[in-house]
């Protein structure tokens, strides 16, 4: 905050959507500072479709304000961004957020399958008892019937 608001400025224009996005809403000073206009939207849904990463299709999104172009998948994407899910997509590109030639930020597969697990099984795994239960049930009754 020492800078003057001209390197704040200067700073903020380098800065691809997700990241300025983030950056506006730090505090009011750069609320009013940061741009996050159509510009720098389509920039960013450029950047991804030239990487062939994950891009919303053009009739959900909606480039008026920030909280209309980041429902649906827009948030899912920034998500996904900032987790670094994207970098070593495909081999030899890199980390996509720092862009550097390897990342060192993604999630090892052990903590990202921990992660899974725990997002998937919390809702199907009554369901998948249940079955589980109804199947060594009708596995056991079928001999008794013999």
């Amino acid at each position: 905050m020492d800078l003057p608001a001209e390197i704040h400025l200067l700073i903020t224009e380098q800065l691809i959507y997700p990241d300025a996005l983030s950056m506006k809403h730090v505090n009011r000073y750069f609320y009013n500072l940061v741009d996050t206009g159509v510009r720098k939207k389509v920039e960013w849904l450029c950047q991804c479709r030239k990487l062939h990463l994950g891009c919303p299709n053009d009739r959900r999104c909606d480039l008026g304000s920030d909280v209309r172009f980041c429902r649906g998948s827009v948030k899912l994407l920034m998500q996904r961004w900032r987790e670094h899910n994207e970098c070593e997509a495909r081999p030899g590109l890199g980390c996509l957020v720092y862009s550097t030639s390897t990342c060192t930020h993604r999630r090892k597969l052990r903590t990202r399958v921990k992660r899974w697990m725990r997002l998937k099984l919390t809702i199907d795994l009554p369901l998948l008892i249940l079955a589980l239960l109804v199947v060594l049930g009708a596995w056991w009754a079928v001999p008794l019937l013999c």
